[in-house]
C-alpha cells in the first residue's frame, strides 16, 4: 500500500504556482533572555520556501539554523525567547495566530523531524501508539494501527509489525530517527521543516531516506526546509541554499552555484572542510589491550506460561575481535547491526556472555566492585549528547563527573582541568556555569567528548562521536582526537556510519551485520578489497 496516492499535488500545492512562496520569512531576529543578559541567536533572516523544491539552511552548530526552524511553528520557549519578524504561511502569519489554529498546522500542514530523537520520544509510550496518537489528532477517521504500520515499513524499520509496541529505548538511535519521520510524514504535510533528518542513519538507509522524502515531494507537491551540516545530503536534496554564520545569512543562491563558485570566504571554509589524512602507524609490537570472544547479547522477548522467553532478539552473536594499545578500532554496520550493543558490552555495561579481558585483567564476571577501581580507565561518549547530559547540572558539573566519583580533583585543580578540557574541544571555559540546553547539538557533543576524556583514559568508546556536528567542527574533533592519542597513547573504538571518519582515524574496521561480524580488518585493505557483497555495498552507498 503506497504513503500516498499518486494522484498528483494536494489540492492547495496544486493551487499554488512553483513561483508563488508557501512560506516567506521576512526579517526574523530571536533573542534569548540568559541570566542577565540578551544572546541574539537569529538576526534579520529572510528566505522563501517554494511547493516542491527544497530550501537548506547550511552552518556551524550555533549558527541559529535550528533556532530559525523552531521560530516557525513558535516552539521555543516564551519565557526566554523574543521574536520579531514576519513568517508567512500559506497566506498567513505564523507569528500572530492563535493556539488553536496554530495546533492544527503543527504536524498537519506543517511536519516536523527533529534533531534528538530520543528526547522527541515519549520513553513511557510505544511508538506505535505515538505515531497513532498524531494520525488521530489529524485524521479521525483513517485505520491508525494500519497507518501507523505503514509509516513504518516505508521508512525502514525492520519486521515493523513486531516493533508497534517497542519502546524507544529498545530500538537502535537510527531506527529512533526513523521513528521521528514516519511521526512527520504521518498526516501529509504541505511543509516539512526537516533538522537534520539523517543525522543518526547509516549510508544505506540515509539514501533510501532521502529518496523517500524526494518521492513524496514529487507525489505532493511538498516543500521542504532542510537544516543540515551535511553538505553531501544538501547536495543530494536542496534546490536553493542559504549559509548562516553567527546568526545572520552570509550567503544564498541555487545550489550549484554555491557547490561550484561559493563567494564567502565561510562557505569556502565549510565546503573544504571534511575528515582527511590517515592515523598515525601502529608498531608491529604493540600490546593487546582488549581482547573478546563469544560475545554474545540476546534480549527475551515475550513469556510463556512457564515463564520462559517466547524469543529472543539476537543484538549480538559470538563476536570476537581484539584492539591493541595505541589503536583505533572502527565499528561499522547498519542502524540495529549491534554496534553499540557490542561497545556496551566490551565496558560491562551490558550484560553479556563471552569473553572479555581489558589489560591484562578479566572484566566477564567481575565485582561490581572491582569493576569501578578500574572504570577511570575506559570512558564511553554516547550517541545521543543531549539525552545523557543532566539538564540539572552544569557543563561544569558535568564535565566533572569523572574526576568526582574518583576523587582526582579538588578545588582550583578541578576548576583548571575543566577549563582545560573545554578549551581542547573548543568550548569557551566560562561555559562551565551554563546549563546543556543552553548550547546547541553539536555544542552538546564536544561536552560529551570533554567529560569522556577529562580522565585521560587508556580506552574510550566514541559512538557517533561527529554525527552532530557541523564539518568544520569535526575537522577540529578529529585533530583533536589525533593528538590526544599520540600524546597520550590513548585507544579508541568508533562506532560509526561515517566511513570518511573511519578513513581518517581508525587503522581497522569490524563491520557488523544483524549482529555477528561479518568482516574485519585493515583499513587500506577493507576500502581497497571488500570481501563481503554487504561491505561493499556500504562503501557503494558511502562513496557515492
Amino acid at each position: 500500500m503506497p504513503l500516498i496516492p499518486d494522484t498528483g499535488a494536494s489540492p492547495t500545492a496544486a493551487s499554488r504556482t512553483q513561483d508563488e512562496a508557501l512560506l516567506t520569512i521576512r526579517n526574523l531576529s530571536v533573542d534569548f533572555s540568559v541570566e542577565d543578559r540578551t544572546v541574539t541567536a537569529v538576526q534579520d533572516v529572510s528566505l522563501s520556501v517554494y511547493p516542491g523544491r527544497t530550501c537548506a539552511l547550511v552552518g556551524e552548530s550555533g549558527s541559529g539554523k535550528s533556532v530559525t526552524a523552531l521560530s516557525i511553528l513558535r516552539l521555543l520557549p516564551p519565557e526566554v525567547a523574543r521574536s520579531k519578524g514576519e513568517i508567512l504561511f500559506e497566506g498567513r502569519d505564523l507569528a500572530r495566530l492563535d493556539e488553536k489554529s496554530l495546533r492544527e498546522v503543527r504536524g498537519g500542514r506543517i511536519g516536523m523531524i527533529f534533531q534528538e530523537p530520543m528526547t522527541s520520544l515519549n520513553p513511557v509510550h510505544a511508538i506505535g501508539r505515538q505515531i497513532a496518537e498524531s494520525v488521530l489528532l489529524h485524521q479521525p477517521g483513517v485505520d491508525a494501527k494500519a497507518r501507523t504500520l505503514e509509516l513504518l515499513e516505508l521508512v525502514g524499520i525492520p519486521d515493523a509489525a513486531s516493533r508497534l509496541n517497542s519502546f524507544p529505548h529498545q530500538l537502535s538511535g537510527g531506527q529512533r530517527q526513523r521513528v521521528i519521520i514516519a511521526m512527520a510524514l504521518a498526516n501529509n504535510p504541505v511543509l516539512l521543516i526537516a533538522d537534520e533528518p539523517t543525522t543518526a542513519l547509516d549510508v544505506t538507509i540515509q539514501a533510501q531516506v532521502l529518496d523517500l522524502l524526494k518521492d513524496l515531494q514529487r507525489r505532493l507537491g511538498m516543500a521542504i526546509l532542510l537544516i543540515s551540516h551535511d553538505l553531501g545530503v544538501v547536495r543530494h536534496m536542496a534546490d536553493e541554499v542559504h549559509v548562516m554564520r553567527e546568526g545572520r545569512i552570509v550567503e544564498s543562491g541555487p545550489r550549484d552555484d554555491i557547490f561550484k563558485n561559493p563567494g564567502h570566504p565561510y562557505t569556502k571554509t565549510l565546503l573544504a572542510s571534511t575528515p582527511s589524512g590517515r592515523p598515525d602507524p601502529l608498531p608491529e609490537d604493540a600490546p593487546l589491550l582488549i581482547e573478546a570472544s563469544g560475545v554474545q547479547v540476546w534480549f527475551p522477548q515475550g513469556k510463556t506460561l512457564f515463564g520462559r522467553p517466547k524469543s529472543f532478539i539476537k543484538a549480538v552473536t559470538d563476536a570476537e575481535l581484539f584492539i591493541r594499545q595505541g589503536e583505533s578500532l572502527g565499528v561499522v554496520g547498519e542502524s540495529g547491526s549491534g554496534k553499540t550493543t557490542l561497545g556496551l558490552a566490551l565496558l560491562r555495561l551490558q550484560s553479556c556472555r563471552g569473553v572479555i579481558d581489558f589489560d591484562g585483567e578479566r572484566l566477564s564476571g567481575m565485582r561490581e566492585g572491582l569493576l569501578r577501581s578500574l572504570r577511570r580507565n575506559f570512558q564511553i561518549v554516547f550517541q545521543d549528547p543531549y539525552g545523557s547530559l543532566s539538564p540539572r547540572m552544569t557543563v561544569g558539573q558535568i564535565v566533572a563527573e569523572g574526576l568526582d566519583a574518583h576523587r582526582l580533583a579538588t578545588g582550583t585543580e578541578r576548576e583548571e582541568r575543566i577549563a582545560e578540557i573545554l578549551e581542547a574541544v573548543d568550548l569557551d571555559p566560562a561555559a562551565m556555569h551554563r546549563y546543556p540546553h543552553e548550547f546547541s547539538g553539536g555544542q552538546r557533543q564536544r561536552i560529551s567528548i570533554a567529560r569522556a576524556l577529562i580522565l585521560r583514559p587508556k580506552f574510550v568508546v566514541l559512538d557517533e562521536p561527529t554525527s552532530a556536528l557541523d564539518r568544520t567542527v569535526q575537522f577540529q574533533i578529529v585533530e583533536l582526537l589525533r593528538g590526544l592519542q599520540t600524546r597520550f597513547g590513548l585507544t579508541y573504538m568508533f562506532i560509526t556510519h561515517d566511513l570518511a571518519l573511519v578513513r581518517a582515524l581508525c587503522h581497522r574496521i569490524v563491520i557488523m551485520k544483524e549482529g555477528r561480524i561479518v568482516e574485519q580488518g585493515a583499513t587500506d585493505a577493507i576500502f581497497a578489497s571488500p570481501v563481503q557483497e554487504y561491505t561493499r555495498t556500504l562503501l557503494a552507498a558511502a562513496l557515492e
